[in-house]
This record gives structure tokens, C-alpha cells and sequence, in this order.
């Protein structure tokens, strides 16, 4: 335990100094406003070590994190308004609030048993009169925020009653869609968005993560495209001088090669 409260107090004592007079410039203009774009990066980059499995990454993308955490504070601290130790007690009085079947006599027998108690004792904090859609982050991916919203829903009743009912409805919006081509781009931004929602609502049903699914696809289009820059390549020749047949002919070679990968 000293070992890493020395540690811990060597990157506070770090961020101190940058911040204080005579410190680093950059460091020293920061804004937790300012900071915002790359605590999401870095924590993009930390999402990347974790699906890749390089765990030397990961060591480094964690401490990036952890540094963003401390910068706030900083920041913070020098106006009086909060400091590190208390962003520390706050997580940890949190954490055993929420997990009375381990720090109190609450019971929870399974993985689900943990989240309905948690979602309930959420909802406590919250007090009645909040909207049960409360909490959920405005600025996460879209694709992840209609899931959480829908799932929200979903805990009162408020869902399909089963996924022929969400299969129509996703044939429904697209009919739609193609009938607001004639209406105006701002219809077609609509109904677009009401497709997208009902496509949501599907992979919840079939028990896939949305935005999971359309990341794993982006990055197969990603390794088929470069195969297709590569090959070309080789020849002499670049996707700017071949033809649409010629690359189409090298997407189906990489499907081929790259196929269940």
C-alpha cells in the first residue's frame, strides 16, 4: 500500500508542479473545457488497447487516463473548489454504497441480481421525481445512447413485446425514409434518425451491441480497403488511377482472405 500512495503522490506532485508558476505553459492554460476533447481521446485509445490485447498499451493508455483525472483535480484545487483526495473519497464512498451485498447484509446471488440493485439504488439517489432517462451521458455515441435509453425504457414495460413487432417497425421507417426523399432533406435527417433508432431497438432484440457491431465493421472495411491500396501497389498502380472494376474485383479477393476475421 505505500508503495503505490508514493506513487499516486509522485503524479499529483507532477501535475502540481507543471501547473504552478514557472511550470509548463501549455499545461498551465488548461481548462477542465479545454481538457474535455482529450480525456475522450485518450479514453477512445484506451478502449483500442483493451480490444487489441496489447498489455503494454494497456499499462500506458490507463496512466493517460489516470492523468486526466489528476489534471482536473489540479485545476480545481487551485481555486479552492475541490481536490484529488476528495474525487478519491467520492469514488470510494460511492463503490460501497452501491455494493450493500458486500460491505452491508444485502444479498445478490448473481450478476443480474447486482445490476437490478444497483440500477434501484441509482434511482434512489436520484429521488422519485427524476425522469428514469436521467444519467445517461448526452455525449456518448449515438448508437450507444439509443440503446441505454431504450434499455431505460425497456425496465418499466415501455418495449416491443417481442422482435416481429421490431423486424415491422424497422420495415415501417424505412418506407419512410423513401417516401421523404420527396420531402426535403430536413424529413429525410428525420426519418433517417427514426431508421437508425428502430435498427437500435433491433440489435437489442437479437443481443447485439450496436455500436460494438458497427465498430467491428468499420474496421473490416478498414483491413478490405487496404488490401485493395496494397495490391494496387504492388503493381505500380493506386486507387487513384484504377478503375471501379478493378478494385471491386480486389474487395472480393480481400472478403475472400479476410473472411469470419
Amino acid at each position: 500500500m505505500t508503495g503505490r500512495g508514493e506513487k499516486f503522490e509522485r503524479l499529483c506532485s507532477i501535475m502540481h508542479r507543471l501547473r504552478a508558476p514557472g511550470g509548463c505553459p501549455w499545461d498551465r492554460e488548461q481548462t477542465h473545457s479545454s481538457l474535455v476533447k482529450y480525456l475522450i481521446e485518450e479514453t477512445y485509445e484506451l478502449a483500442e488497447a483493451v480490444e487489441d490485447g496489447d498489455e503494454a498499451e494497456l499499462v500506458k493508455e490507463l496512466g493517460d487516463v489516470l492523468l486526466q483525472v489528476v489534471f482536473h483535480a489540479e485545476i480545481a484545487a487551485e481555486t479552492g473548489r475541490f481536490t484529488i483526495e476528495d474525487v478519491v473519497e467520492s469514488i470510494c464512498e460511492k463503490m460501497v454504497k452501491r455494493h450493500p451485498h458486500v460491505f452491508a447484509e444485502a444479498k445478490a446471488e448473481d450478476s443480474e441480481a447486482v445490476l437490478r440493485q444497483w440500477e434501484k439504488l441509482k434511482h434512489q439517489e436520484r429521488g422519485d421525481g427524476a425522469s428514469l432517462l436521467e444519467g445517461i451521458p448526452r455525449q456518448l455515441p449515438a448508437l450507444q445512447k439509443a440503446s441505454r435509453l431504450q434499455g431505460r425504457a425497456s425496465k418499466v414495460g415501455f418495449d416491443w413485446e417481442n422482435i416481429a413487432q421490431v423486424e415491422d417497425k424497422v420495415r415501417e421507417e424505412f418506407r419512410e425514409l423513401e417516401h421523404a426523399k420527396s420531402e426535403g432533406s430536413q424529413r429525410v435527417h428525420e426519418e433517417f434518425g427514426d431508421l437508425l433508432f428502430a435498427l437500435v431497438n433491433w440489435a437489442r432484440f437479437l443481443g447485439v451491441d450496436p455500436e460494438k457491431a458497427l465498430q467491428d465493421c468499420n474496421r473490416k472495411f478498414v483491413r478490405r480497403f487496404q488490401h485493395i491500396e496494397t495490391s494496387l501497389q504492388a503493381k505500380g498502380s493506386s486507387v487513384h488511377e484504377a478503375d471501379l472494376a478493378e478494385m471491386d474485383a480486389l474487395w472480393e479477393e480481400a472478403k475472400t482472405g479476410f473472411q469470419g476475421r
